[in-house]
């Protein structure tokens, strides 16, 4: 049996509009045929910035460290933002980076999309792997106050196995990375 791709919306109205998302409820046809009340929070992207200094042996990913009030505590977090409606994903990653940390990259790669929690939030997030890192000027915005610091790749993903980072995004980043390096060639002899 042939099914619809996506859901026809019956009707949709903003009930919340603020600076970061906006909120719809949304009547809508799934395509299996269940008529539903939706809830979503819409909001336009982000990015998140795997930077690895791969200088020595073994690769350090820099972690930064801020509160987060949702959380309610300090959490270990790859670099990341929103993108403004006007940027593309890239230059968005780009700035975030040189905001929060400072740093810029020379070599950039998009390793994989994902949606931060589809059942409500239409809120894609895509990873950058930024290479070539070199210090700079942290510019962060007026409300962000941002410890960093860099972490050899074993002990982030000792943090995520212990539970110490509880971020998705950088849970996902940190153990992508580590697959990547526990899967890589051989040297050839």
């Amino acid at each position: 049996m042939a099914r619809k791709k996506k859901a026809r919306v019956l009707s949709s109205q903003v009930v919340y509009r603020g600076p970061a998302f906006w909120v719809t409820t949304d009547q809508v046809l799934e395509p299996s045929g269940v008529r539903a009340r939706r809830d979503l929070v819409h909001h336009t992207g982000s990015v998140v910035v795997l930077a690895v200094d791969d200088a020595g042996r073994e690769p350090k990913v820099l972690l930064l460290r801020q509160y987060r009030h949702a959380a309610q505590q300090y959490l270990w977090e790859l670099c990341a933002g929103r993108i403004d409606a006007d940027e593309s994903p890239l230059p968005a990653a780009k700035r975030e980076l040189l905001e929060e940390t400072g740093y810029t990259a020379k070599h950039w790669k998009r390793i994989f999309g994902f949606y931060a929690s589809p059942g409500f939030v239409a809120e894609t997030m895509a990873i950058y792997l930024a290479r070539g890192l070199r210090a700079g000027q942290a510019q962060p915005e007026e409300d962000e106050v941002i410890e960093t610091r860099f972490f050899p790749l074993r002990e982030a993903v000792a943090m995520v196995m212990r539970n110490t980072i509880r971020d998705a995004k950088t849970i996902s980043g940190v153990l992508w990375l580590s697959q990547k390096r526990n899967h890589r060639k051989p040297p050839s002899k």
